[in-house]
């Protein structure tokens, strides 16, 4: 098996890791570092790669496998610590997660991606223009979410399937019931929506977040 571990952002390295062939990249990786990479990994007919990161350098890399069609790479994942997508793919933190990256066996799991084509780790957040509250009407599959206005509308994927979910909240400390599906569906005068803590540059009137045709190969 080849196994290689992407480094974004010079975040520390696990005990686990410090032994294995490494490369350096920026917090959000470049798609060439990873096309770079892909080469060496084809080498082998398990290629594995580590994603020592965040969620948002997780989610660029599995949104340029699935946009190059190279879904079938092992992907083992390490955040340094707890972020959401660990929280949703239950993948651990740190020196733990990383020995699970290179222990563990890839298992076939649910892609969420939007209509943008890019892919969600973690957790999406959509709020109305200028933090004001989202008016419109969201639908998880053929149930409805909510109509009127929230706070916020939350979209998360799920380790099995169906493979989203969706919450809203409507105070500042409503509680949220989530609704799973396979996709999240939002019109609106006015959205601005952030994907694992990057946040889109304009607002738009849809979202929509869906479980992708290919599954990921996960690594826990």
């Amino acid at each position: 098996m080849s196994t290689h571990v992407l480094r974004c952002d010079g975040v520390p390295v696990p005990i686990a890791l410090a032994a294995l062939p490494t490369t350096q990249t920026a917090a959000i990786p470049a798609t060439s570092v990873v096309d770079e990479l892909l080469p060496v990994l084809a080498a082998d007919s398990l290629p594995r790669l580590i994603v020592l990161g965040e969620d948002a350098a997780l989610a660029a890399v599995l949104t340029h496998l699935m946009k190059t069609e190279r879904l079938h790479v092992e992907i083992g994942y390490v955040p340094i610590d707890k972020t959401y997508g660990s929280r949703a793919y239950q993948t651990g933190s740190g020196n733990a997660a990383a020995k699970r990256a290179i222990a563990g066996r890839a298992t076939e799991t649910p892609l969420i991606r939007d209509d943008t084509g890019t892919v969600l780790v973690g957790r999406a957040t959509i709020t109305g223009v200028d933090d004001e509250k989202l008016e419109g009407e969201a639908y998880v599959d053929d149930t409805q979410l909510f109509t009127g206005k929230v706070r916020t509308m939350y979209i998360s994927p799920t380790l099995y399937l169906p493979g989203v979910r969706a919450a809203v909240r409507k105070g500042r400390f409503g509680k949220r019931n989530w609704i799973e599906g396979r996709a999240a569906q939002l019109g609106s005068p006015g959205a601005v929506v952030t994907r694992d803590g990057i946040r889109s540059e304009r607002p738009v009137p849809r979202s929509s977040f869906y479980r992708h045709h290919e599954s990921w190969y996960l690594v826990r």
